[in-house]
Protein backbone atom coordinates (compact mmCIF):
# COMPACT_ATOMS: atom_id res chain seq x y z
CA UNK A 1 0.00 0.00 0.00
CA UNK A 2 1.30 3.42 -1.05
CA UNK A 3 1.08 6.36 1.42
CA UNK A 4 -1.99 7.67 -0.64
CA UNK A 5 -3.82 5.40 0.90
CA UNK A 6 -3.56 6.92 4.00
CA UNK A 7 -5.78 9.63 2.44
CA UNK A 8 -8.20 6.87 1.71
CA UNK A 9 -9.72 6.70 5.06
CA UNK A 10 -10.85 8.63 6.41
CA UNK A 11 -18.59 -4.07 23.07
CA UNK A 12 -18.59 -5.05 25.45
CA UNK A 13 -21.42 -3.00 26.09
CA UNK A 14 -24.89 -3.76 26.40
CA UNK A 15 -27.33 -6.10 24.60
CA UNK A 16 -28.28 -4.59 21.12
CA UNK A 17 -32.26 -3.33 21.04
CA UNK A 18 -34.93 -5.39 19.68
CA UNK A 19 -35.51 -3.09 17.30
CA UNK A 20 -32.16 -2.52 15.57
CA UNK A 21 -31.86 -6.82 15.61
CA UNK A 22 -35.19 -6.69 13.89
CA UNK A 23 -33.63 -5.53 10.84
CA UNK A 24 -32.04 -9.04 9.74
CA UNK A 25 -35.87 -10.30 10.21
CA UNK A 26 -39.21 -10.00 8.66
CA UNK A 27 -40.23 -10.63 5.22
CA UNK A 28 -38.27 -10.35 2.62
CA UNK A 29 -39.13 -9.77 -0.71
CA UNK A 30 -38.23 -12.75 -3.38
CA UNK A 31 -34.70 -12.66 -4.48
CA UNK A 32 -34.08 -10.21 -7.69
CA UNK A 33 -33.12 -11.56 -11.13
CA UNK A 34 -29.62 -11.67 -11.82
CA UNK A 35 -28.08 -10.02 -14.66
CA UNK A 36 -28.44 -12.21 -18.39
CA UNK A 37 -25.29 -10.44 -19.16
CA UNK A 38 -21.85 -8.86 -17.31
CA UNK A 39 -22.47 -5.15 -16.10
CA UNK A 40 -20.38 -2.55 -15.02
CA UNK A 41 -20.17 -1.13 -11.34
CA UNK A 42 -19.43 1.83 -9.98
CA UNK A 43 -18.16 2.42 -6.95
CA UNK A 44 -17.31 5.24 -4.55
CA UNK A 45 -15.46 5.51 -1.60
CA UNK A 46 -15.77 8.02 1.39
CA UNK A 47 -13.73 6.02 4.09
CA UNK A 48 -10.78 5.17 2.94
CA UNK A 49 -12.71 1.30 2.66
CA UNK A 50 -10.85 0.65 -0.82
CA UNK A 51 -7.74 -0.42 1.43
CA UNK A 52 -9.63 -3.13 2.98
CA UNK A 53 -11.84 -4.31 0.44
CA UNK A 54 -11.07 -3.28 -2.82
CA UNK A 55 -9.67 -6.37 -3.51
CA UNK A 56 -12.46 -8.99 -2.57
CA UNK A 57 -14.33 -6.97 -4.94
CA UNK A 58 -12.05 -7.51 -7.61
CA UNK A 59 -11.66 -10.93 -6.53
CA UNK A 60 -15.36 -11.39 -7.18
CA UNK A 61 -15.21 -9.94 -10.47
CA UNK A 62 -12.61 -12.60 -11.67
CA UNK A 63 -14.59 -15.11 -9.37
CA UNK A 64 -17.77 -14.28 -11.75
CA UNK A 65 -17.48 -12.53 -14.99
CA UNK A 66 -20.64 -13.54 -16.14
CA UNK A 67 -21.97 -11.26 -14.18
CA UNK A 68 -19.58 -8.34 -13.95
CA UNK A 69 -17.44 -7.55 -16.75
CA UNK A 70 -15.75 -3.78 -14.94
CA UNK A 71 -15.63 -1.94 -11.80
CA UNK A 72 -14.97 1.81 -11.58
CA UNK A 73 -13.20 3.03 -8.20
CA UNK A 74 -13.59 6.16 -6.82
CA UNK A 75 -12.73 8.51 -3.98
CA UNK A 76 -14.81 11.67 -2.35
CA UNK A 77 -15.18 12.91 0.79
CA UNK A 78 -17.71 11.80 2.62
CA UNK A 79 -19.83 15.39 3.38
CA UNK A 80 -20.34 16.23 -0.48
CA UNK A 81 -21.17 13.16 -1.62
CA UNK A 82 -24.78 13.49 0.13
CA UNK A 83 -25.49 16.18 -2.28
CA UNK A 84 -23.76 14.69 -5.32
CA UNK A 85 -26.65 11.46 -4.94
CA UNK A 86 -29.36 13.71 -4.38
CA UNK A 87 -28.66 15.78 -7.13
CA UNK A 88 -28.08 12.89 -9.53
CA UNK A 89 -31.59 11.51 -7.98
CA UNK A 90 -33.62 14.23 -8.65
CA UNK A 91 -32.33 14.30 -11.81
CA UNK A 92 -33.50 10.80 -12.62
CA UNK A 93 -30.03 9.80 -13.34
CA UNK A 94 -27.60 8.03 -10.75
CA UNK A 95 -24.44 7.02 -11.99
CA UNK A 96 -23.18 5.32 -8.50
CA UNK A 97 -23.84 1.66 -7.37
CA UNK A 98 -22.00 1.56 -4.71
CA UNK A 99 -21.01 3.50 -1.67
CA UNK A 100 -18.20 2.24 0.38
CA UNK A 101 -18.70 4.80 3.69
CA UNK A 102 -18.49 4.84 7.03
CA UNK A 103 -20.88 6.23 9.76
CA UNK A 104 -20.36 9.79 8.60
CA UNK A 105 -22.31 9.26 5.24
CA UNK A 106 -24.31 6.59 6.43
CA UNK A 107 -26.25 8.99 8.71
CA UNK A 108 -26.33 11.93 6.33
CA UNK A 109 -27.83 9.23 3.61
CA UNK A 110 -30.58 8.07 6.26
CA UNK A 111 -30.88 11.73 7.03
CA UNK A 112 -31.91 12.63 3.44
CA UNK A 113 -33.44 9.28 2.60
CA UNK A 114 -30.91 8.64 -0.29
CA UNK A 115 -30.45 4.66 0.04
CA UNK A 116 -32.13 1.42 -0.48
CA UNK A 117 -33.62 -0.32 1.68
CA UNK A 118 -31.58 -3.82 2.04
CA UNK A 119 -33.25 -5.27 5.62
CA UNK A 120 -35.60 -6.77 6.26
CA UNK A 121 -36.15 -6.31 2.50
CA UNK A 122 -33.69 -7.95 1.10
CA UNK A 123 -32.46 -10.45 3.73
CA UNK A 124 -32.91 -13.28 1.40
CA UNK A 125 -30.50 -12.62 -0.78
CA UNK A 126 -27.86 -11.98 1.94
CA UNK A 127 -25.79 -14.02 4.83
CA UNK A 128 -27.84 -14.70 8.32
CA UNK A 129 -25.88 -11.59 9.70
CA UNK A 130 -26.88 -12.25 13.14
CA UNK A 131 -24.75 -15.36 12.51
CA UNK A 132 -21.72 -14.47 10.99
CA UNK A 133 -20.83 -11.08 12.54
CA UNK A 134 -18.66 -10.16 15.60
CA UNK A 135 -20.88 -9.18 18.34
CA UNK A 136 -19.87 -5.68 18.17
CA UNK A 137 -20.08 -5.81 14.51
CA UNK A 138 -24.06 -6.85 14.90
CA UNK A 139 -24.51 -3.92 17.06
CA UNK A 140 -22.95 -1.61 14.82
CA UNK A 141 -25.05 -2.63 12.39
CA UNK A 142 -28.05 -1.48 14.44
CA UNK A 143 -26.96 2.15 13.37
CA UNK A 144 -27.45 1.36 9.81
CA UNK A 145 -31.14 1.26 9.89
CA UNK A 146 -31.42 -1.61 7.38
CA UNK A 147 -30.10 0.99 4.93
CA UNK A 148 -26.48 -0.07 4.69
CA UNK A 149 -24.53 -3.52 5.69
CA UNK A 150 -21.52 -3.69 7.46
CA UNK A 151 -18.40 -5.06 5.87
CA UNK A 152 -15.55 -3.90 8.25
CA UNK A 153 -15.61 -3.26 12.05
CA UNK A 154 -13.22 -2.33 14.81
CA UNK A 155 -13.10 -1.06 18.26
CA UNK A 156 -11.47 2.26 17.06
CA UNK A 157 -10.64 5.14 20.14
CA UNK A 158 -10.28 7.49 20.92
CA UNK A 159 -6.32 7.44 21.79
CA UNK A 160 -4.28 10.20 21.65
CA UNK A 161 -1.23 9.78 19.69
CA UNK A 162 2.14 11.53 20.70
CA UNK A 163 6.06 11.43 20.18
CA UNK A 164 8.42 10.05 22.71
CA UNK A 165 9.60 14.05 23.42
CA UNK A 166 6.56 14.09 25.61
CA UNK A 167 8.25 13.17 29.07
CA UNK A 168 4.90 13.44 30.67
CA UNK A 169 2.01 12.60 28.63
CA UNK A 170 -1.73 13.44 29.95
CA UNK A 171 -3.74 10.65 31.54
CA UNK A 172 -6.57 11.88 32.01
CA UNK A 173 -8.60 14.38 29.63
CA UNK A 174 -8.13 17.01 32.51
CA UNK A 175 -4.38 16.73 32.30
CA UNK A 176 -4.29 16.82 28.63
CA UNK A 177 -6.41 20.35 28.72
CA UNK A 178 -3.72 21.53 31.08
CA UNK A 179 -0.96 19.86 28.61
CA UNK A 180 -2.32 22.60 25.52
CA UNK A 181 -2.63 25.00 27.82
CA UNK A 182 0.96 25.14 28.66
CA UNK A 183 1.92 23.91 25.12
CA UNK A 184 0.06 25.99 22.51
CA UNK A 185 -0.53 24.78 19.47
CA UNK A 186 1.50 21.31 20.05
CA UNK A 187 -2.18 19.13 19.73
CA UNK A 188 -4.15 18.01 16.81
CA UNK A 189 -7.42 16.84 15.77
CA UNK A 190 -9.49 17.12 12.44
CA UNK A 191 -13.02 17.84 11.46
CA UNK A 192 -15.45 15.55 12.76
CA UNK A 193 -17.57 15.50 9.70
CA UNK A 194 -14.52 13.69 7.65
CA UNK A 195 -12.54 12.04 9.93
CA UNK A 196 -12.99 8.76 11.67
CA UNK A 197 -10.49 10.11 14.88
CA UNK A 198 -11.99 13.11 14.87
CA UNK A 199 -15.74 11.54 15.33
CA UNK A 200 -14.67 8.91 18.09
CA UNK A 201 -12.87 11.74 20.11
CA UNK A 202 -15.68 13.99 19.90
CA UNK A 203 -18.19 10.41 20.57
CA UNK A 204 -15.63 9.49 23.01
CA UNK A 205 -15.23 12.79 25.36
CA UNK A 206 -19.02 12.50 26.81
CA UNK A 207 -17.41 9.11 28.32
CA UNK A 208 -14.28 10.71 29.69
CA UNK A 209 -16.02 13.56 31.32
CA UNK A 210 -18.70 11.61 32.89
CA UNK A 211 -21.70 13.86 30.81
CA UNK A 212 -24.96 13.58 31.52
CA UNK A 213 -25.97 11.28 28.04
CA UNK A 214 -23.55 10.43 25.86
CA UNK A 215 -26.22 9.57 23.29
CA UNK A 216 -27.44 13.13 23.23
CA UNK A 217 -25.21 15.83 21.79
CA UNK A 218 -28.07 18.04 22.43
CA UNK A 219 -28.81 18.11 25.83
CA UNK A 220 -26.68 15.60 27.58
CA UNK A 221 -23.57 16.91 26.18
CA UNK A 222 -22.79 20.33 28.26
CA UNK A 223 -19.57 19.43 29.96
CA UNK A 224 -18.14 18.15 26.45
CA UNK A 225 -19.31 21.05 24.63
CA UNK A 226 -17.54 23.61 27.07
CA UNK A 227 -14.08 21.40 26.94
CA UNK A 228 -14.23 21.37 23.60
CA UNK A 229 -14.56 24.96 23.50
CA UNK A 230 -11.52 25.54 25.95
CA UNK A 231 -8.99 23.09 24.06
CA UNK A 232 -10.05 24.92 20.98
CA UNK A 233 -8.45 27.79 22.66
CA UNK A 234 -4.86 26.01 22.67
CA UNK A 235 -5.68 24.42 18.70
CA UNK A 236 -4.20 26.57 15.96
CA UNK A 237 -6.74 25.06 13.45
CA UNK A 238 -9.01 21.80 12.47
CA UNK A 239 -8.10 20.11 9.68
CA UNK A 240 -10.66 19.15 6.87
CA UNK A 241 -9.38 15.19 7.40
CA UNK A 242 -6.97 12.96 9.75
CA UNK A 243 -4.23 12.94 7.09
CA UNK A 244 -2.71 15.88 8.34
CA UNK A 245 -2.30 15.42 11.56
CA UNK A 246 -0.43 12.31 11.03
CA UNK A 247 1.74 14.12 8.56
CA UNK A 248 1.94 17.22 11.04
CA UNK A 249 2.97 14.46 14.26
CA UNK A 250 5.58 12.91 11.45
CA UNK A 251 7.15 16.09 10.66
CA UNK A 252 7.49 17.36 14.28
CA UNK A 253 5.16 20.44 13.85
CA UNK A 254 2.94 18.75 16.56
CA UNK A 255 3.09 16.34 19.83
CA UNK A 256 0.11 14.76 20.55
CA UNK A 257 -2.69 13.94 18.03
CA UNK A 258 -6.04 11.96 18.61
CA UNK A 259 -5.88 8.43 16.85
CA UNK A 260 -7.33 5.04 16.73
CA UNK A 261 -6.09 1.60 16.90
CA UNK A 262 -5.71 1.90 13.15
CA UNK A 263 -4.63 5.37 12.74
CA UNK A 264 -1.97 4.30 15.19
CA UNK A 265 -0.15 1.23 13.59
CA UNK A 266 -1.13 2.09 9.23
CA UNK A 267 0.83 5.78 9.78
CA UNK A 268 3.67 4.13 10.97
CA UNK A 269 3.68 1.20 8.66
CA UNK A 270 3.93 3.61 6.36
CA UNK A 271 6.81 5.93 7.30
CA UNK A 272 4.56 8.87 7.52
CA UNK A 273 4.55 8.59 11.44
CA UNK A 274 7.73 7.37 13.37
CA UNK A 275 7.61 4.16 14.10
CA UNK A 276 8.81 4.95 18.19
CA UNK A 277 5.54 6.98 18.39
CA UNK A 278 3.32 6.10 21.32
CA UNK A 279 -0.20 5.75 22.21
CA UNK A 280 -2.28 6.22 25.72
CA UNK A 281 -6.27 5.84 26.56
CA UNK A 282 -7.13 8.71 28.86
CA UNK A 283 -8.00 7.12 32.21
CA UNK A 284 -12.14 6.26 31.95
CA UNK A 285 -12.22 5.98 28.06
CA UNK A 286 -14.71 3.88 26.73
CA UNK A 287 -14.00 2.45 23.11
CA UNK A 288 -16.61 4.00 20.52
CA UNK A 289 -16.73 1.66 17.72
CA UNK A 290 -16.68 2.12 13.83
CA UNK A 291 -17.42 0.13 10.86
CA UNK A 292 -17.68 0.42 6.72
CA UNK A 293 -20.79 -0.12 5.07
CA UNK A 294 -21.79 -1.05 2.00
CA UNK A 295 -25.18 1.59 0.84
CA UNK A 296 -26.40 1.98 -2.23
CA UNK A 297 -28.32 4.70 -3.46
CA UNK A 298 -31.76 4.88 -4.59
CA UNK A 299 -32.89 4.64 -8.39
CA UNK A 300 -30.31 1.21 -9.48
CA UNK A 301 -31.98 -1.43 -11.69
CA UNK A 302 -32.97 -4.09 -10.46
CA UNK A 303 -30.42 -6.52 -11.83
CA UNK A 304 -27.89 -4.32 -10.81
CA UNK A 305 -29.00 -4.17 -7.31
CA UNK A 306 -29.14 -8.13 -7.27
CA UNK A 307 -25.35 -8.12 -8.16
CA UNK A 308 -24.47 -5.51 -5.51
CA UNK A 309 -26.09 -8.06 -3.24
CA UNK A 310 -24.34 -10.99 -4.35
CA UNK A 311 -21.08 -9.17 -4.00
CA UNK A 312 -21.78 -8.14 -0.15
CA UNK A 313 -22.54 -11.75 0.45
CA UNK A 314 -18.84 -12.76 -1.31
CA UNK A 315 -17.30 -9.90 0.71
CA UNK A 316 -18.46 -11.16 4.18
CA UNK A 317 -16.68 -14.67 2.86
CA UNK A 318 -14.07 -15.14 5.83
CA UNK A 319 -11.18 -15.88 3.14
CA UNK A 320 -12.11 -12.66 1.93
CA UNK A 321 -12.78 -10.90 5.11
CA UNK A 322 -8.49 -11.90 5.63
CA UNK A 323 -8.15 -9.24 3.49
CA UNK A 324 -9.07 -6.11 5.58
CA UNK A 325 -6.58 -6.45 8.03
CA UNK A 326 -4.85 -4.92 5.19
CA UNK A 327 -1.45 -3.05 7.06
CA UNK A 328 -3.36 -2.67 10.33
CA UNK A 329 -5.50 0.66 8.88
CA UNK A 330 -8.46 -0.71 10.19
CA UNK A 331 -7.09 -3.16 13.16
CA UNK A 332 -8.04 -5.76 12.80
CA UNK A 333 -10.56 -5.04 10.36
CA UNK A 334 -12.94 -8.44 10.25
CA UNK A 335 -16.42 -8.29 10.31
CA UNK A 336 -17.29 -11.60 10.53
CA UNK A 337 -16.30 -14.42 13.22
CA UNK A 338 -13.31 -16.43 12.98
CA UNK A 339 -11.20 -14.78 10.51
CA UNK A 340 -7.74 -15.21 12.25
CA UNK A 341 -4.80 -13.22 11.54
CA UNK A 342 -3.03 -15.89 9.79
CA UNK A 343 -5.35 -16.29 7.32
CA UNK A 344 -4.50 -12.80 6.12
CA UNK A 345 -1.74 -12.00 3.80
CA UNK A 346 1.66 -12.62 4.27
CA UNK A 347 2.17 -8.99 3.77
CA UNK A 348 -0.44 -7.82 6.48
CA UNK A 349 0.65 -10.34 8.96
CA UNK A 350 4.25 -8.88 9.06
CA UNK A 351 3.19 -5.28 9.44
CA UNK A 352 0.84 -6.29 11.98
CA UNK A 353 3.71 -8.04 13.36
CA UNK A 354 6.44 -5.14 13.41
CA UNK A 355 3.63 -2.22 14.20
CA UNK A 356 1.08 -3.57 15.94
CA UNK A 357 0.76 -3.35 19.74
CA UNK A 358 0.49 -5.97 22.18
CA UNK A 359 -1.43 -3.51 24.60
CA UNK A 360 -4.41 -3.49 22.63
CA UNK A 361 -5.44 -6.37 23.47
CA UNK A 362 -5.70 -6.09 26.92
CA UNK A 363 -7.22 -2.13 26.02
CA UNK A 364 -10.18 -4.11 23.69
CA UNK A 365 -10.84 -6.63 26.49
CA UNK A 366 -10.76 -4.44 29.38
CA UNK A 367 -12.82 -1.21 28.60
CA UNK A 368 -16.75 -0.96 27.39
CA UNK A 369 -17.18 -0.88 23.51
CA UNK A 370 -20.03 1.22 22.83
CA UNK A 371 -21.98 2.21 19.59
CA UNK A 372 -21.83 5.98 17.97
CA UNK A 373 -24.31 8.51 17.83
CA UNK A 374 -27.39 6.91 16.02
CA UNK A 375 -27.04 8.31 12.60
CA UNK A 376 -30.00 11.63 13.92
CA UNK A 377 -27.46 12.50 16.04
CA UNK A 378 -24.61 12.17 14.04
CA UNK A 379 -25.69 14.60 11.93
CA UNK A 380 -26.26 17.10 15.06
CA UNK A 381 -23.26 16.96 16.59
CA UNK A 382 -21.11 17.16 13.34
CA UNK A 383 -23.13 20.42 12.70
CA UNK A 384 -23.05 21.79 16.24
CA UNK A 385 -19.31 20.84 15.94
CA UNK A 386 -19.16 22.76 12.73
CA UNK A 387 -20.85 25.73 14.23
CA UNK A 388 -19.72 26.10 17.53
CA UNK A 389 -16.08 24.96 17.58
CA UNK A 390 -14.70 23.78 14.15
CA UNK A 391 -16.01 27.48 12.17
CA UNK A 392 -13.51 30.02 14.10
CA UNK A 393 -10.35 27.93 12.76
CA UNK A 394 -10.94 26.41 9.55
CA UNK A 395 -8.11 26.45 7.08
Amino acid sequence: MTFSNISRRTFVGGVAGAAGLAAFGGRAQAQLALPKSPITLNVVDVAGNLALTQKPIENYRKAKPNLVSKISFTKAPAPELPGKIKAQQEAGRVDIDIVLTGTDALAAGIDQKLWVEMLPAHASALPKLNDIYLEPAARMQTLASGQGVVVTYYPSGPLIEYMPTVKTPPTTAEELLAWTRENKNRFLYARPANSGPGRTWLMGLPYLLKDADPTDPIKGWDKTWAYLKALGENIEYYPSGTTPTMKELGEGSRDIIVSTTGWDINPRVLGIVPKEAKVGALKGFHWVADAHYVCVPKGLPDEKMAVILDLISFILQPQQQAYTYDEGYFYPGPAVKNVPLDLAPAESQAAIKEYGRPEYAALIADNPIELPLMPDKMVQAFRRWDEEIGAAKKK
